[in-house]
């Protein structure tokens, strides 16, 4: 099923579960307005609406935006490092704070209910999301409170000249570490749910939670390289124009 396809198909009579079978990215959207989407999914929208209070086109219109796949269109090597900072913290990180622990209560529910009959793949998948969830949250912060506020003051003086040894770089080299280590963490995310395929017959919640883990692979790697190959590299220029002297 397209794009389109999975849009026109959420209207007010179609069930709830039919939305979460053909749009899993929606769960989260039902997640957030406390409605039932997986074993007791099957009542049409408008009535959930009417029974929980809530805006029918409200909640439509947040169903379609969640169903529509992430793609990153802006052009940033043209943008100043302030602009990209703000769009990394902005797109990337606010989501991710709010992301990991969705995933994590759904995983630790996962493995509650099938942990015993998946134990080979289910318990190494709990233990390996658990530090990438430490490990991103972590960096994530360290970005935020030191990395970030660095470049922007940085940039702020463009009559700072470095002739040493780049004072940003050490830092960055960290956090280039850091991405890393996410990214092998990611590899094996996806090594264990076979390429976040869900076994045949599971629940909403399970094809949920490798849709979500996918979902989030996708964004990790555009995340990642808007810092690896733009910011990090513009960064580690500033400080290096030489002026003509007498200009």
């Amino acid at each position: 099923m397209n794009v389109h396809e999975t849009t026109t198909a959420i209207t007010p009579s179609a069930h709830v579960s039919d939305i979460v079978n053909a749009a899993p990215s929606t769960i989260a959207v039902f997640q957030r307005h406390h409605i039932e989407f997986c074993c007791a999914g099957h009542v049409p929208l408008r009535v959930v609406c009417e029974n929980e209070g809530l805006d029918i086109n409200g909640l439509m219109h947040e169903l379609v935006e969640a169903a529509q796949p992430f793609v990153e269109t802006g052009d940033w090597q043209g943008a100043t490092l302030t602009e990209l900072v703000a769009h990394i913290q902005r797109t990337y990180h606010e989501p991710l704070y709010q992301e990991l622990p969705r995933l994590a209560a759904m995983l630790d529910k996962v493995v509650l209910r099938h942990g015993d009959r998946m134990p080979e793949t289910l318990l190494p998948l709990q233990a390996t999301f658990r530090r990438l969830e430490r490990d991103l949250t972590l960096h994530m912060s360290k970005e935020d409170a030191i990395l970030f506020p660095a470049i922007v003051r940085f940039e702020s003086q463009p009559d700072l000249a470095v002739t040493g040894p780049h004072p940003l770089a050490g830092p960055i080299a960290v956090m280039e570490h850091d991405h890393g280590r996410a990214d092998d963490a990611l590899a094996a995310v996806r090594s264990l749910t076979g390429d976040y395929e869900p076994p045949d017959g599971a629940c909403p919640t399970f094809r949920g939670l490798y849709h979500g883990l996918s979902a989030l692979e996708h964004r990790m790697h555009l995340h990642v390289h808007l810092e690896n190959d733009i910011l990090f590299p513009r960064t580690l220029q500033l400080g290096r124009t030489t002026r003509a002297s007498g200009s």
